[in-house]
Formats: structure tokens, sequence, C-alpha cells
């Protein structure tokens, strides 16, 4: 990956409670983030005592280079939402302008603390399907805006083994959102809930206290055939 491929984009804790409806208890296990990117949601948690570790490929870059990046595609990204405003929710977020705030906010705690992270093995370069940890070295995984929203550049077969690999490293996955870039289901999403269901895997879509992308109201849930209760 080149840095010149990332368009940098980060939530907040807060986000991410209602996307994946983290309770105090959630928040407490050991959480894998994957695909944060520039999210603050690594160094919020850290914070308060937390314990998350957050993969993305993007975490090979400096943090001046991620800053720099930032920078260059700001404008782009912020004159993209305008266009496209009608496939959105703004009574939380309040219009454009605001959003652009929240998101360069976020993402100045995330360089924050990357620094430090980075060598204390809270942030790793890394990607699906290969995860370099141990078989249900966490208890929750949370996958942010990465499968299923790309379905149109994420196959089918990357994303059923992109999940297996997330619930080989942790009892519980969470996948959110559900919908395409499109604003549409997935067409991966039942596939997959099939074939895992087969495997044995516990699986459901269950409702969240968030909507930003019209429609995106639900979160994947799944845990592992060879998870013991």
């Amino acid at each position: 990956m080149k840095l010149s491929q990332i368009v940098p984009w980060g939530r907040s804790l807060s986000e991410y409670r209602a996307m994946f409806g983290l309770t105090e208890t959630d928040l407490d296990a050991d959480i894998l983030g994957c695909g944060d990117g520039p999210a603050s949601f690594n160094a919020e948690v850290s914070q308060r005592g937390g314990r998350v570790v957050s993969v993305d490929p993007v975490y090979r870059f400096s943090a001046d280079d991620i800053r720099s990046r930032i920078d260059e595609v700001y404008p782009h990204i912020m004159q993209q939402m305008r266009e496209n405003q009608a496939s959105y929710l703004w009574e939380d977020m309040g219009d454009v302008e605001r959003l652009g705030e929240v998101r360069m906010r976020s993402m100045a705690s995330f360089l924050d603390d990357y620094p430090q992270g980075r060598p204390d093995g809270r942030y790793v370069e890394a990607a699906l399907p290969h995860l370099p940890f141990g078989d249900s070295a966490f208890d929750l995984a949370l996958c942010s805006h990465f499968l299923f929203l790309y379905s149109e550049h994420v196959d089918l077969d990357a994303h059923l083994a992109g999940i297996r690999e997330l619930g080989r490293v942790a009892r519980e996955v969470r996948v959110y959102p559900l919908l395409g870039l499109d604003g549409r289901l997935s067409p991966h999403l039942e596939p997959v809930m099939q074939a895992l269901t087969e495997e044995g895997w516990q699986v459901s879509r269950q409702p969240v206290a968030y909507q930003f992308q019209r429609g995106a109201t639900e979160m994947l849930v799944a845990r592992s055939s060879r998870v013991r209760h």
C-alpha cells in the first residue's frame, strides 16, 4: 500500500459505542479494532485504562506522514460530503462543516497518541485476512466501515476469509455497517451468514443506536463454532 492510496477518516469512541452497541463491560474487555485508521477509539479507550489493539495497513507510516495525508485529502473529502449530503442523516452531526470538525478532532487525538501507541504495540501494521495474533487473543473484534461497505471492491471470498480470521483471533466479531457505498444491503451479507451458519457459527444481525449513512441501522455479530461458552 502507498500513502497516496489512503483516505484517512477517523471516528471517535462515542461513535464506536453507538455503532457496535458497546457496553461498559465490553470496554473492559480485550478489544481488537480492525481497520481503525486514524480513529481516536484506541486513544480514548486507552486513556480510560482499557485494552485495545488497532490494526491497519496505514500504521506502516509515521505520524507526520499520516498528518500530511490528512491535510492533503481533507478538502476533497469535504467536497464529496457536500455533494452527497442526501445519503446521510444530519440530526446528530448538524451539517457537513460540523462533521469535518468532529472528524478532525478525532484524528488529532489519534495523532497525539500514535507516536507512543505504535511502539507500545497498540497500533499494528496488518490487514485481513492475515492477522499476527494467536487464537482467541481478544475477547472482541470490531470491524468498522470496511467489510460489506466496500462490497464492490472486496469479493465474497475475501469477506468470508476476513471474518473467519477475526473469529480466530477473537471470541466475538462485530461488523458495521452492513450496507455498501450505494446505500443498499451488501450482496455478500446473506451468503456470508449462510456459510458461517453452516460452519457452526452463531451469526445474527442486531440493531444499533447509530445511523449516519441512511439505512445503516444494523451490525453483524458472529461467534465462531470453536468458541466454548
